[in-house]
């Protein structure tokens, strides 16, 4: 698949994602996004200024996400998960018959998770604490991706972010920053297939009836 662009290519838009229950107490993330917004062509939101009622303006967020050919989701991992604002927007933002389901307005976009982690890589171990490599913990991004027809691009980790000293977390902010200025000219992606192809059969998700 060819995802490189060349000089008459029109500019990719990327929608990034940032969800931080506390900003206060943040270093990494606040760090990311801040590069982000320095990024041309990134619109990014945090979530939890936007939306400090829960109440997501689904049809504004769609818009902005089918504008974008990159969704990056930024967040603190959070019990071996996303942050719950965020889970709430894949929620309601993802909609059946919109994002799936018989709806294709993500069908072709890349997905791209950039997380921070309070553990050392080390502590991402069957004989560590958390019991598993971090790999483990990742398909329900994936799996996201894959019904809405997006590629899920390989994740950009920071562990061990509290204990980080300053040239690494700079270290760190600068790949960011490097891969979302170059995005989709990444050498990796040449050789990635596309999306798995998910049709939900109507049976599995008949309209008219209650939640499960």
């Amino acid at each position: 698949m060819t995802t490189t662009t060349g000089p008459g290519s029109p500019p990719r838009s990327i929608y990034l994602l940032a969800a931080h229950p506390h900003w206060r107490d943040s270093r990494a993330n606040l760090a990311l996004l801040k590069a982000a917004r320095e990024v041309p062509g990134v619109d990014a939101n945090d979530l939890y200024a936007s939306y400090p009622d829960y109440a997501i303006d689904v049809e504004a967020e769609q818009a902005r996400l089918a504008r974008a050919d990159l969704l990056v989701l930024l967040h603190p991992i959070q019990w071996y998960s996303m942050p719950p604002l965020q889970k709430l927007w894949l929620d309601e933002v993802l909609s059946y018959g919109w994002a799936y389901g018989g709806g294709s307005a993500l069908e072709g976009k890349d997905c791209w998770l950039v997380a921070t982690t309070g553990g050392p890589e080390r502590s991402y171990h069957p004989q560590s604490y958390n019991r598993y490599f971090f790999d483990a913990f990742l398909p329900p991004y994936e799996q996201t991706a894959a019904l809405c027809g997006m590629r899920f691009l390989p994740p950009l980790l920071f562990h061990g972010a509290r204990r980080a000293t300053q040239e690494e977390l700079l270290a760190h902010v600068q790949v960011f920053e490097d891969r979302l200025s170059s995005y989709p000219n990444w050498p990796e992606l040449e050789d990635m297939e596309g999306c798995p192809s998910c049709v939900v059969p109507a049976t599995d998700r008949p309209h008219g009836q209650q939640e499960a």
